[in-house]
């Protein structure tokens, strides 16, 4: 995700990656000026980055963020920019041009070699005026294009800046997704998937010779996992000399395994039963992938990788009473959850088809404060979201219900 400072973050990366790149053969000078206000009285050697046209992108213009939005809910699409940058070069040479055009030439030799900005890249340069940036969180790789401007246009282009024309080259760079600040309405989930809530079935046509997972068993039917939940993973080939699970997540720095976080109540060759150990400090709300690391003797396989979300647990009593302010009609409710949220995990608080964000959580903690704005009065069912990932709030049936445990009535 992109907030609005995506723009100056680009520039700045790519005017840092310019001038780490130029300096390791002679020292230079990157801006990222206008060009008619550039060069001024410089004469040193010089490379200037000018950001001329920001355009938005046609492949994800009215598209919708990526597992931003849930089934059912409605949001706004993000703001996706092409933004157009002009490079030109300067010398200190009087009378031929050849330095500049070495040093124009190296400019987009560096360019070519580096089609895709790193994260590590965009996070370095995020300080100052710049340090809430969190372009390097954008789902979406920052591209860089070199793209071919007819004479005639940079002409006119100069021209507009009403000084003297210099050969340059002219960049595309895409996408910069820009997330709406409006907010998302969130009705409550589905109790049934089809007769039955049978839900959706496969069966796969060709058997692979190799471990392989084909599916992930929830307890009671539920859509997400919780600590202390018995998984049973299902597949072919799952025996071995030894047996472990990973579950990596982006959030965690190392894959959670066995026996840390993970306890193997029995493995067969098309089975495996884990349990989830409850450490709510150890783990982390979201997303995760599962795979099965098969060891025999020298022969170490592992297999694909399903997609698990765990569930945050409100661990606050409930049901809860708030008493909201009578002049601001505002609301502050407090709440316990498990695992711990992390810094940089998004939390919210969904009560009823609103969604509240939580307050800042520069660290980790389990305890988290929202504060709703014009809180409507009488009872309403709650649902904390981490990372994307709801709290469970439908009892199994049959048939299915919604916990009545789980409301907050506003006085």
């Amino acid at each position: 995700m992109s907030n609005h400072l995506a723009i100056a973050a680009t520039t700045a990366t790519l005017r840092g990656l310019l001038d780490k790149k130029l300096d390791e053969i002679f020292p230079v000078r990157v801006t990222a000026r206008s060009p008619d206000k550039a060069r001024d009285t410089a004469t040193d050697d010089q490379v200037n980055l000018f950001l001329y046209q920001t355009m938005p992108s046609a492949a994800w213009r009215n598209r919708d963020m990526p597992s931003q939005l849930k089934p059912g809910e409605t949001g706004h699409p993000p703001l996706p920019l092409t933004l157009y940058y002009l490079l030109t070069a300067y010398s200190d040479e009087a009378k031929d041009d050849f330095k500049s055009q070495i040093l124009l030439g190296r400019a987009m030799s560096v360019l070519h070699d580096h089609p895709l900005l790193d994260k590590t890249e965009i996070k370095n340069v995020s300080s100052g005026d710049l340090a809430t940036s969190d372009l390097h969180e954008q789902i979406e790789r920052v591209r860089i294009t070199l793209e071919p401007m007819p004479l005639e246009e940079l002409s006119k282009l100069w021209t507009a800046f009403q000084t003297h024309y210099r050969t340059s080259a002219a960049y595309k760079v895409d996408v910069v997704l820009i997330e709406s600040t409006r907010p998302a309405k969130a009705p409550l989930p589905v109790l049934e998937r089809g007769k039955g809530d049978k839900g959706v079935t496969s069966q796969p046509d060709v058997e692979s010779p190799f471990p392989t997972l084909l599916g992930i068993g929830l307890p009671n039917g539920q859509l997400s996992a919780r600590l202390g939940d018995a998984l049973k993973l299902t597949g072919r080939h799952l025996t071995g000399t030894t047996v472990s699970v990973q579950l990596v997540n982006p959030r965690l720095d190392e894959p959670l395994t066995n026996p840390a976080a993970v306890t193997i109540t029995n493995a067969t060759d098309t089975e495996v039963d884990i349990t989830l150990k409850n450490d709510p400090v150890l783990w982390a709300a979201g997303l995760f992938t599962v795979s099965v690391v098969v060891t025999t003797g020298a022969d170490v396989r592992t297999t694909n990788e399903l997609p698990l979300t765990v569930a945050p647990r409100i661990t606050t009593a409930l049901p809860l009473n708030v008493v909201r302010n009578p002049v601001t009609h505002e609301a502050t409710i407090p709440l316990s959850v498990s695992p711990e949220v992390r810094p940089g995990q998004r939390a919210s608080l969904v009560i009823g088809s609103r969604e509240v964000p939580a307050n800042v959580h520069p660290a980790q903690t389990a305890n988290l404060t929202f504060l709703v704005k014009e809180a409507p009065l009488g009872k309403h069912f709650l649902r904390v979201r981490i990372d994307g990932v709801d709290s469970l709030l439908v009892i199994p049936g049959p048939p299915p219900v919604f916990d009545p445990n789980q409301t907050v009535t506003i006085t």
